[in-house]
């Protein structure tokens, strides 16, 4: 299931009747699952997981015990102790994963009663034998997978490279998450060298640099937002929670930009809040104020938000990934209903559960003004004003499903009233064969990305290089202006990739096409990881921070003469 945000604490299972599950209605579960969890949960016994473990045959099934389980060795442990889910374990389970499994990876909690049993009586009526292959093997690799990576190594990848959709079986290969090895550290370029410089940073996901040097960490699983304070600015000598009570916060900016801010904007799953805010606050000095009451009708499927503004801090943009991963369900338009729709949502904007999905909307500061920026961008994680140009730009984790090549992710400018593709065509006029012949009209008006990625990498958060003035851990001068992206790590590719930072090289606020590794090593062998970066930022210093939300570590990097 998807991220939501740990808020209520597990319910005892003795006090559960099966009256109280038996009043479900599995239809209301099934529509939950589907918009909430289905992008990251497989019900298909021939695709053994996503990003996450396969749910059919879940009811009276052992914890951790699906053929080929990928994923944390705490709930294996669980299941050899014994925990099995009936409906009684998933209900306390899905109230509070962490606490009803410490160690889980699953972020999410299911807070509403009524609606987490809906969910497992749909889940009690999943059935089938697995027919999934196994995963590859521990040795498996090729030459555009991890066991090749290595700082320095450059790709360049084009449109004309691209395979044809099924040119290799779909694949479910989410990585189990394990201990790092003792005295492990990640892989970065000579002449740089890597420490930590915070740990136990547990779903960390997106940091932002305030003016003094802080570092803001949202943190959507724990409904939270702390800040790391550095005296050196090599190790974080002070952890402060920031807020709490926040609906999975991901996206934050400071607001007006300069070096005397008010606020701390931050996007929620489906709205954006501010906070008041002064330089050195180390804890929120009032309640968060409703920018935006609400986002989109839907905010299941891809849940995070990222939030930035213009260089003239007259824009707010936010950007909002897609529901479902290719929108099958929501069916075609007439031309007069498209006409009337497009007028109102923008070029290419998808409808039903997936309004207001894959894209990126403009607000007023006030979060007055609503408009789309553009649209077809199934899920900008990553997104930034880049400071030469004023040029917004997103980092996107294109759709799965399609073979392991297919289609590469991207970094691309996006510029105002664009399209993207999402969902019916992908990386230009190429149309996804999940939806031919519905959207015709768009195929000579798909924008083709700026800079191919790897498929399946999930780029996630991105900040451009630009040490602040003094920074005595300074970058080389050739990396000003480019852009390091953190690629989370593929679950859908049969030899995994991503799982590392790589700089995007760009010439006058353009990529040229080409991008480089720079911190690798996180992948052990094709079933075991030991860290997932999620995002960078640059800090006060010149350091570049790398958020990894597996090993629950900020990795700190530096010139090393």
């Amino acid at each position: 299931m998807h991220r939501k945000p740990l808020i209520v604490p597990a319910v005892l299972a003795a006090l559960l009747s099966a009256a109280s599950y038996a009043q479900a209605a599995p239809s209301n579960g099934k529509a939950y699952f589907d918009q909430n969890c289905a992008s990251c949960h497989t019900v298909d016994p021939s695709l053994s997981s996503r990003s996450g473990p396969g749910l059919f045959n879940v009811v009276g099934r052992k914890a951790g015990a699906l053929p080929n389980y990928n994923y944390t060795g705490a709930m294996v442990r669980a299941g050899a102790a014994g925990k099995t889910w009936t409906r009684e374990e998933l209900n306390v389970f899905l109230s509070d994963p962490s606490k009803s499994v410490p160690g889980t990876t699953m972020p999410v909690a299911l807070a509403d009663k009524s609606q987490r049993a809906a969910v497992i009586e749909h889940l009690a009526t999943l059935q089938g034998k697995s027919t999934a292959a196994a995963p590859a093997s521990a040795n498996a690799g090729s030459a555009d997978g991890w066991n090749e990576d290595k700082p320095g190594d450059l790709h360049r990848l084009t449109v004309a490279d691209m395979p044809p959709p099924y040119a290799s079986a779909t694949a479910g290969n989410g990585p189990k998450v394990v201990a790092r090895p003792e005295g492990a550290l990640p892989q970065v370029p000579a002449g740089f060298k890597v420490g930590i410089f915070a740990s136990d940073t547990e779903k960390a996901r997106l940091p932002l640099r305030a003016p003094n040097g802080d570092i803001f960490l949202s943190q959507p699983g724990k409904g939270q937002i702390t800040v790391l304070r550095s005296i050196n600015g090599e190790t974080a000598d002070t952890v402060s929670v920031f807020a709490t009570g926040l609906d999975r916060p991901y996206g934050m900016a400071f607001y007006p930009s300069g070096a005397n801010p008010k606020y701390l904007y931050v996007a929620n799953v489906n709205s954006v809040v501010r906070i008041p805010y002064a330089v050195g606050d180390l804890k929120a000095r009032g309640e968060p104020e409703t920018v935006v009451a609400k986002l989109a009708d839907t905010s299941g499927g891809h849940t995070t938000r990222t939030l930035v503004f213009s260089n003239d801090d007259k824009t707010m943009l936010v950007s909002i990934g897609s529901a479902t991963n290719v929108a099958t369900a929501i069916g075609p338009k007439s031309p007069e209903a498209l006409a009337k729709w497009e007028a109102k949502y923008g070029l290419g904007a998808a409808w039903g559960e997936e309004t207001d999905r894959a894209l990126v909307l403009a607000f007023d500061p006030d979060g007055s003004n609503r408009r789309t920026f553009a649209t077809g961008l199934r899920n900008c994680v990553g997104l930034l004003v880049y400071p030469g140009t004023g040029d917004a730009m997103c980092s996107v984790n294109e759709r799965d499903e399609l073979g392991d090549n297919l289609p590469p992710d991207y970094v691309t400018r996006v510029k105002k009233g664009g399209f993207y593709g999402w969902p019916w065509y992908y990386i230009g006029d190429h149309e996804d064969p999940r939806l031919k012949g519905i959207r015709p009209d768009l195929k000579d008006k798909v924008i083709v990305p700026d800079l191919l990625l790897q498929a399946h990498s999930a780029p996630l958060g991105m900040v451009v290089y630009q040490a602040p003035a003094g920074a005595k851990h300074a970058f080389p001068k050739e990396y000003d202006g480019d852009i390091f992206v953190a690629l989370h790590g593929s679950w859908n590719r049969a030899t995994r990739t991503g799982y590392k930072v790589v700089r995007v090289f760009m010439k006058n606020g353009v990529p040229t096409g080409q991008y480089q590794d720079f911190m690798t090593g996180m992948v052990l062998n094709d079933r075991n990881v030991w860290g997932r970066p999620a995002a960078v930022t640059v800090a006060a210093d010149g350091a570049l921070l790398v958020v990894d939300d597996a090993g629950s570590v900020v990795w700190r990097i530096v010139p090393s003469r």
